[in-house]
C-alpha cells in the first residue's frame, strides 16, 4: 500500500517537474540576421555564443579572427561535446531556436552564421581588409560561393544544394565515436526537451551500436554514401572555380568571406579523417593546395585549433582505429 502510494507521489512529482521544465524550454524559429528590436545584457561590443564542434560556430569565429575583431566568448555545449546546454533556459533566452552560434553586437543578436560573417565584415577595423569585394560582379560571385558552402534547414535532404548541407553525412562517424563518452542520461534529456527528436534517437542508436557496427546500419550507410557523392560534386565545382580564378583564393588574389565559409568544410573533413577520400594523391590538386594555404593562415590557428575539444580528437582517433581494424567499416566510410 505504502509502496504504491509512494510510487504514485513520485510519478506525480516527476510529471510536475517535467511540465514546469518543458514550459521553460519552449523553442521557436528565429529570423536570420540582425535583430534591432532585441537587446540582451552584454559586457563587450561583440559577444559570441558558440560551440567547438559546430561548423557554423567555426565559421563565425574564423571571420572574427580574420577581421581582428575582439569578442567575449560564451562556449555552449551541445550533447556531442558533453551536454544539452543549447536547450536549457539560460541559452534559449538568447536564441529561442536553440542553435549556435549567436553573435551579439552591442547586445543585439545576429542569427545564422552566413548572416553573421556578412554583418561582421562591415565592422572591420581600420587597415584590416573587410573580405568583401567592391566590384559588384565579384561580390555576387562571393555570395554564390558562400551559399554553396552554407548549412540550411533539413540539410540531410538538401545535400545537392550546398557543401554545408552535404557535410553532415560525413559527420556521422564522428558523432558515433564522440558519443561513446556521453552518458545515456544526458542523451535522454534530448528525448524530453530537444526540438528535433531525431537527433537524440540517432545518438542513442549510435552509442548502442558503436562505430564498429556502423556498416550494419543501412540508414547510416546510405547517408554517408549520399553525402560522399554530393560533396564530391561540390568539390569538383570548387576545383573548377579555383582553376578559373587562378588562385590562390576562390576570387583569385583576394581572400574573401567565401574562403572563410569553405575553410570549415575542409576542417570537418580533417576532423573525421576523410581528407584522403576527397583530396591528395592527385585528386583535386588545386583544392588540395588551397586547403594547405588555408591552414597556414594565423586565423586558422586562432579560431579553429585553439578552440579544439578533447572529444573531437578522441573521436577522430577512434575513427582511424576503427577503419584500420575493420575493412567493412573503412569501405563504409571511404567508399572504396
Amino acid at each position: 500500500m505504502y509502496v504504491v502510494a509512494f510510487a504514485g507521489a513520485a510519478l506525480g512529482v516527476a510529471l510536475v517537474w517535467f511540465l514546469v521544465e518543458k514550459s521553460k524550454r519552449k523553442t521557436h524559429p528565429v529570423s536570420p540576421g540582425y535583430r534591432e528590436e532585441v537587446v540582451f545584457p552584454h559586457d563587450e561590443t561583440f559577444e559570441l555564443y558558440h560551440n567547438a564542434l559546430s561548423l557554423c560556430s567555426m565559421k563565425t569565429r574564423l571571420c572574427l579572427a580574420e577581421l581582428q575583431i575582439p569578442y567575449k566568448s560564451h562556449p555552449i555545449d551541445l550533447i556531442e561535446t558533453g551536454r544539452y546546454e543549447n536547450i536549457r533556459p539560460r541559452f534559449l533566452r538568447i536564441n529561442p531556436g536553440g542553435t549556435v552560434p549567436v553573435l551579439l553586437h552591442e547586445g543585439h543578436p545576429i542569427y545564422e552564421s552566413h548572416e553573421q560573417i556578412r554583418y561582421a565584415a562591415g565592422f572591420a577595423p581600420h587597415g584590416v581588409p573587410a573580405m568583401t569585394p567592391s566590384d559588384p560582379e565579384r561580390y555576387a560571385e562571393m555570395e554564390t560561393w558562400i551559399d554553396r558552402s552554407s548549412l540550411t534547414e533539413d540539410p540531410l535532404n538538401h545535400g545537392d544544394q550546398s557543401a554545408g548541407n552535404a557535410i553532415p553525412g560525413q559527420t556521422v562517424p564522428l558523432f558515433s565515436t564522440m558519443i561513446e563518452k556521453i552518458p545515456f542520461l544526458r542523451i535522454f534529456e534530448g528525448l524530453l526537451f530537444h526540438f528535433d527528436k531525431f537527433r537524440p534517437v540517432l545518438f542513442m542508436v549510435l552509442k548502442v551500436r558503436g562505430i564498429e557496427n556502423l556498416h550494419k546500419l543501412p540508414p547510416a550507410v546510405k547517408a554517408i554514401g549520399r553525402s560522399r557523392a554530393q560533396l564530391a560534386t561540390h568539390l569538383d565545382a570548387l576545383e573548377q572555380g579555383l582553376e578559373r580564378s587562378g588562385g590562390p583564393w576562390i576570387l583569385g588574389d583576394e581572400y574573401s568571406l567565401a574562403d572563410v565559409s569553405w575553410l570549415v568544410i575542409f576542417e570537418r573533413l580533417r576532423q573525421v579523417n576523410a581528407e584522403g577520400v576527397f583530396l591528395g594523391a592527385g585528386k583535386r590538386p588545386r583544392t588540395t593546395e588551397y586547403w594547405q594555404r588555408l591552414q597556414q593562415r594565423p586565423a586558422y590557428t586562432e579560431a579553429i585549433l585553439k578552440h579544439d575539444h578533447p572529444l573531437i580528437e578522441y573521436g577522430r582517433q577512434r575513427i582511424v582505429e576503427a577503419k584500420a581494424a575493420n575493412e567493412q567499416v573503412r569501405i563504409c566510410l571511404e567508399g572504396v
